[in-house]
């Protein structure tokens, strides 16, 4: 195994972004492709320390960019105001998204048609908004993901992405009734999808340094373990 790394610069609507690449040169590609979303406070280092984590698995794995190159918060404010103008702009989520997808899909090691993407917190917002676009991914896997659905967009065609959503059963970000929703919306969709309740876990689960009670991010370690083996197992399978 010798996983290389590159930084990626690609550009949505005037705005320069940078992704973050990893892969296991020694494999003989094209290779099954996964796609990795940020939370709120931008693309940080354990996005690009997942997507070696992927790339050791055998996958390509890319940190993509929903912010811009460099933009990160390093508060709840700052990351609050970073994040805002997207959950008001749902369009704005797709386009970057997809914009995403085209330049990771477009790489040379990548196999363009085997591609999943994996979204935390404010990133499963994004990925969950791609699968709606209908566009052509194997799967997508929310990690305490925000499940609003937009309601700035209508969608006519079947989801063609499988879906794994992995939800904290204590998240008050992401309450029941928007859960409830989720579910009728993508099984009217005609939707393969799932959905993995975990108890006693809060938003930010799979976060180490996430601990603030009060407002709902505490990392959980068992359903962070947990999680983790059924979003390996869920790649397997749609990315065989």
């Amino acid at each position: 195994m010798s996983i290389e790394t590159q930084h990626i610069e690609y550009y949505d609507n005037g705005t320069l972004l940078e992704g973050f690449l990893a892969f296991d040169s020694i494999l003989t590609g094209p290779l099954p492709g996964v796609m990795i979303a940020h939370p709120w406070a931008g693309r940080n280092q354990a996005m690009c320390d997942k997507a070696i984590e992927l790339a050791e698995l055998g996958y390509v794995g890319f940190a993509l960019d929903m912010y811009g190159k460099g933009v990160l918060g390093t508060s709840t404010e700052q990351n609050s105001a970073l994040m805002q103008p997207f959950v008001d702009n749902r369009g704005l989520v797709q386009a970057r998204m997809i914009t995403a997808f085209e330049t990771f899909r477009q790489l040379t090691m990548v196999d363009s048609k085997c591609i999943a993407a994996l979204g935390y917190c404010f990133g499963g917002l994004c990925v969950l908004d791609l699968a709606r676009s209908s566009i052509q991914l194997k799967g997508v896997i929310s990690v305490h993901g925000l499940l609003k659905a937009p309601d700035d967009i209508e969608y006519e065609h079947p989801i063609r992405a499988s879906i794994l959503v992995q939800h904290g059963y204590l998240d008050p970000l992401a309450p029941a009734d928007e859960l409830i929703a989720l579910q009728q919306e993508f099984n009217e969709r005609q939707a393969d999808w799932q959905v993995q309740i975990h108890g006693q876990a809060m938003h930010a689960f799979s976060n180490p340094s996430a601990n603030d009670i009060d407002f709902g991010t505490v990392y959980h370690q068992i359903t962070d373990q947990r999680s983790w083996i059924s979003i390996t197992n869920f790649l397997s399978e749609v990315l065989m």
